[in-house]
């Protein structure tokens, strides 16, 4: 998993038929004390996040398991917007 901020809408109105009805966002991947690390990535949203949200995403094949049909081309998806972070600094 990382943690990123939402900084984009994306619309297509064309799309796979897999990907209908689901709700597309860029997200810049940060580091914990929230410094942009890497590009920003493209994220399916099921759970209703915005611009200037901090979420949770996960990439990659696990990425998949969030929609009925595992054979939809999903790289990430956002599993959770963030409340708070607390990392002990040792």
């Amino acid at each position: 998993m990382r943690i990123g901020t939402v900084i984009g809408n994306i619309w297509a109105t064309r799309k796979e038929d897999g990907l209908i009805g689901l709700k597309f966002l860029f997200i810049q991947l940060e580091d914990t004390n929230g410094t942009p690390v890497d590009v920003p990535v493209i994220a399916a949203d099921r759970i209703g996040a915005g611009i200037g949200d901090r979420v949770m995403i996960t990439q990659g094949s696990a990425a998949r398991f969030v929609v009925d049909n595992k054979d939809v081309p999903i790289d990430a998806v956002v599993i959770g917007i963030v409340d708070s972070i607390d990392v002990e600094s040792g």
